[in-house]
């Protein structure tokens, strides 16, 4: 599973959502758009917007999201793939 953890510098959010991921055992890129406006450039193609965080979990977009936006995302691929 490739998952990218699109981020901006001080998110109340982020520390959740990748604290979450981590526990789960879910290896994961973090790219910080405030930093690298490339990145920034990135995350508004794939999801028409620059919020935070924002997962590519495969291909799968889920912005803006909190934890429990992110299992259902999790769960959702889970079960396609069985």
């Amino acid at each position: 599973m490739n998952v990218i953890v699109y981020t901006k510098t001080r998110c109340p959010w982020t520390p959740d959502v990748t604290a979450y991921l981590k526990s789960r055992g879910i290896p994961f890129e973090e790219r910080d758009v405030i930093k690298n406006p490339e990145y920034r450039k990135e995350i508004e193609e794939k999801s028409g917007q620059s919020k935070s965080p924002t997962l590519d979990i495969d291909g799968v977009i889920v912005p803006d999201a909190g934890v429990e936006e992110v299992a259902a995302a999790l769960a959702n691929l889970t079960d396609a793939r069985k």
